[in-house]
């Protein structure tokens, strides 16, 4: 079928081949007058290009000159000089496209093309390894293009300070991993001060293996955990505190907005309490949130009501159907304070303080782009979640890689024996010979078995990436032998030595088929680089993960019927076909989870945005008293409005309203119910937002418009960090639970989607109300300095899921975590068992 529509329509791939082939030879025409210029006149093109930008020349405008211009300096600096199709890859680049290369047609030079042009625009363009070697290489490399052509250079790594990161990111061109990215982009949205920013807004970027980055560990969220501020012990000598007070005396409740208030006693006596000259100092915030959290848990949270104690946990009642919420957390620390008035454990406050996946931080880019040596068969993927096209870019020279059927043996161990001979008997030719195995553990039996038969040969497991890379890049010389996990050592060529070339090439034998073809194919294109001869051959058993998943008994039983002993393959294009198509659907299966993980961190996306680019405008304003006084009229619309819900004056609660207004921004007996009577709900609003005003006018003439200044962004910052930490914790407890929802015959995307904008409504009310409070209420006696809501030394950068999040130094790795050995398993199960 798919032939046919190529007959009709012509090959896509085809098309843009040929309609960026145009451009290459424009770039081909000018190649003698670049030649001909002097270090100097060369050099002058960035000047001349950014002037002409400026004058409103355009990329594309300038892309063939600026092509012509890198590939001059390239072989001046370099001596390499970019060939047709690495030109090729490089247009396909520009336009924000995936360029897949096989290995060997090197990549890292293609990047240098789009990179260059794409930062003559002065907004800098970004590079994304997978590791810090790579990093470190491609920048000192590469950059001596750009330093020659007048462009600065930088690299960030993991450690870093802060000044560092900074001037890496000032510099036209950054190179950096994927990681650091998108923790620096976490850190910049957790900052005091805009001058502690690191990142400017985000505009071009390229991926090198980008199927890596964007797929494989796009399942793994990038989370900024830390102890919160909070010791559990606090809620219980709040919980302890508030029992003794009483009602109407010490406080007011407010039923119908489920809102608690001290009274000037209740006031004085937590400060009596608590030994403290003022409650509502900047200091003592934490306190007093604790004591609103433990009244609102003792006088308006209802035991089998809102909620119900089941084995040693507070669960959730669903105000609407009575059904248990499981899963679910009251946010702002209410629901520690319930487990403290229930005198149960008070779960620790260790939480994620930012989180965000690799999908939504690469989509924030402008313009985005990658290169990898197999991107085709997740190109569905690339499409539909970053709108990233593939052209895959013919090879400088003819392949003449010969791919052997698999072979497929009854057990693990006869399978092993095969490739034990298949090393001996190459390698007895001299042959180099590359062994790909899918985990560490059959990399050291093999190892193990060779040692027996007195092979030499090196074992690698991506660990170490500099020696790696030194090591992979002679696996090409006469009589190598290396064995290697399947991601060791990628990015990285191998050369073939002398003579082998008339051996037949690398031969490359793979120990077991992945689930992913693409891995597969990463591990047959490191032979053949370069039109060299090469051969591949995978070597499969019945009693491999992937066989057994699909159909590896009725193989068994066409093996028994047909008489075949333990050490006779089957050799079969039949079952090669057979193994491709169910790495399809493993693929397929694998593509939907993560398009789910997506769909749900759409919703925290939104939000993220929402709270990030607010945030950013207070950091960045030197004056938020528009943005205070609007979160001090959202408060009061709100009270208001829930307290005079219909037509019907006489059913007004107006002495709730005023006892409201008057413990939170006010002082006792400021507003009385007579001076509300008889208003319109806008009047009431405005009248209470006059006497407000009156005092913050009064207050600013008194203390100083510059200290107030500061002092609002105190609390703004404050109230936004602590409430936006307890939301994005609430929110994954909701996420843990949802599922369940499903029993009940619901989606639970939907009511994952329902529930979080609830709660982010909820929590921008909070927010509001706690900045309406503290503005209003404390006393200013000298300037405040802004202070993060978590002591740095307890934040820690993991790429755990947040429902296990130790807290744990950077560099360090968790058990938890994925083995850097690009085996696949946990840490604790691969090396982590030996250390």
């Amino acid at each position: 079928m798919l032939g046919l529509v190529k007959k009709i329509f012509g090959d896509t791939n085809e098309r843009d081949v040929k309609r960026l082939m145009k451009t290459v030879d424009t770039i081909n025409k000018m190649e003698p007058e670049f030649t001909a210029l002097s270090d100097a006149q060369l050099k002058g093109k960035t000047e001349e290009f950014r002037a002409r930008i400026e004058k409103g020349a355009t990329l594309e405008e300038i892309l063939p000159e600026a092509f012509a211009t890198v590939r001059e300096a390239s072989k001046r600096v370099l001596n390499k000089r970019h060939y047709d199709v690495q030109l090729l890859g490089g247009i396909a680049l520009h336009e924000g496209r995936i360029a897949e290369m096989k290995t060997g047609e090197g990549k890292t030079l293609v990047g240098t093309l789009p990179v260059y042009l794409n930062a003559l625009l002065g907004k800098g363009a970004h590079v994304v390894t997978v590791n810090d070697y790579l990093a470190q290489r491609d920048s000192q490399e590469m950059g001596q293009i750009y330093e020659y052509l007048g462009m600065t250079v930088g690299i960030n790594l993991s450690g870093m300070d802060h000044a560092s990161k900074q001037a890496a990111y000032a510099c036209d061109i950054t190179y950096g991993t994927n990681n650091e990215y998108g923790f620096d982009y976490l850190r910049d949205n957790m900052v005091l001060y805009k001058e502690q920013m690191v990142q400017r807004p985000l505009y071009f970027c390229i991926i090198d293996e980008v199927d890596s980055i964007l797929v494989d560990e796009a399942r793994t969220p990038l989370i900024i955990s830390g102890q919160a501020q909070k010791s559990t012990e606090l809620y219980f000598a709040a919980d302890r505190f508030v029992k003794k007070l009483v009602a109407e005396e010490d406080y007011t409740v407010d039923i119908k907005v489920k809102s608690v208030a001290l009274t000037e006693a209740g006031v004085a006596k937590a400060e009596r309490a608590f030994g403290i000259d003022n409650l509502y100092d900047q200091a003592h915030v934490t306190l007093n949130h604790h004591i609103v959290q433990g009244l609102k848990a003792n006088v308006i949270m209802r035991r089998d009501v809102d909620y119900v104690v089941a084995e040693g946990e507070v669960v959730i009642v669903d105000e609407f159907t009575g059904r248990l919420m499981a899963g679910r957390r009251y946010s702002d620390g209410l629901h520690q304070a319930i487990e403290a008035k229930e005198g149960i454990e008070v779960q620790n406050e260790s939480m994620t303080l930012a989180t965000i996946t690799f999908q939504n931080y690469f989509r924030m880019y402008k313009k985005l782009a990658g290169m990898t040596g197999t991107a085709k068969t997740e190109e569905e993927e690339f499409k539909k979640i970053y709108g990233l096209e593939v052209l895959q870019v013919p090879t400088n020279r003819p392949n003449q890689r010969q791919d052997i059927p698999d072979v497929v043996y009854k057990s693990v161990e006869s399978k092993f024996r095969a490739v034990v001979n298949e090393i001996v008997e190459r390698h007895a030719k001299n042959q180099p010979v590359l062994v790909g195995t899918v985990s560490i553990e059959n990399s050291e039996v093999l190892s193990e078995m060779l040692k027996r038969k007195g092979v030499k040969h090196q074992v690698l497991n991506a660990k170490y990436h500099a020696e790696e890379a030194q090591i992979i890049s002679g696996a090409g010389q006469a009589g190598a032998v290396t064995i290697a996990t399947n991601m060791a050592g990628r990015g990285t060529d191998i050369i073939l030595g002398e003579g082998v070339s008339d051996l037949g090439g690398l031969h490359i034998i793979g120990t077991e088929r992945h689930e992913s073809r693409r891995i597969d194919n990463q591990l047959r294109g490191r032979a053949g680089r370069q039109g060299d001869p090469g051969s591949t051959q995978f070597y499969l058993s019945l009693g491999d993960e992937l066989m057994k998943r699909f159909g590896a008994d009725n193989v068994l039983n066409m093996m028994e019927r047909l008489g075949f002993e333990e050490d006779q393959p089957i050799e079969s294009k039949m079952i090669t076909r057979a193994v491709e198509s169910a790495q399809k659907r493993v693929e397929g299966n694998n593509f939907d989870m993560r398009k789910v993980v997506l769909q749900y961190d759409d919703v925290m996306n939104q939000q993220r945005e929402v709270i990030y680019k607010q945030r950013r405008e207070v950091l960045e304003s030197e004056n938020i008293k528009q943005i205070v006084m609007e979160m001090i009229r959202g408060t009061i619309q709100r009270n208001v409005e829930a307290h005079c819900p219909d037509d019907i004056p006489e059913n007004w609660e107006l002495q709730e309203v005023a006892d409201y207004m008057n413990s939170k921004m006010l002082e006792e007996g400021a507003i009385t119910r007579d001076d509300l009577w008889g208003k319109e709900v806008e009047e009431i609003v405005e009248f209470i937002f006059g006497k407000v005003q009156e005092k913050y006018d009064a207050r600013e003439e008194r203390i100083g418009e510059e200290m107030v200044r500061e002092f609002e962004k105190v609390i703004v910052l404050r109230a936004v960090d602590s409430k936006w930490m307890d939301h994005i914790d609430a929110m994954d407890q909701l996420r843990q639970g949802i599922h369940l929802r499903a029993y009940g015959g619901t989606d639970p995307l939907r009511e994952y989607q329902f529930e979080g904008f609830a709660m982010f409504n909820e929590m921008i009310s909070t927010i509001q109300e706690e900045v309406a409070t503290y503005v209003m209420r404390a006393q200013i006696e000298s300037n405040q300095e802004r202070q993060a809501v978590v002591d740095e030394k307890q934040i820690s950068t993991s790429g755990e899921p947040a429902e296990k999040r130790p807290v744990k130094v950077a560099d360090q790795i968790g058990r938890n975590d994925p083995c850097p050995c690009g085996s696949g398993k946990k840490y604790k199960h691969c090396h982590g068992q030996t250390s």
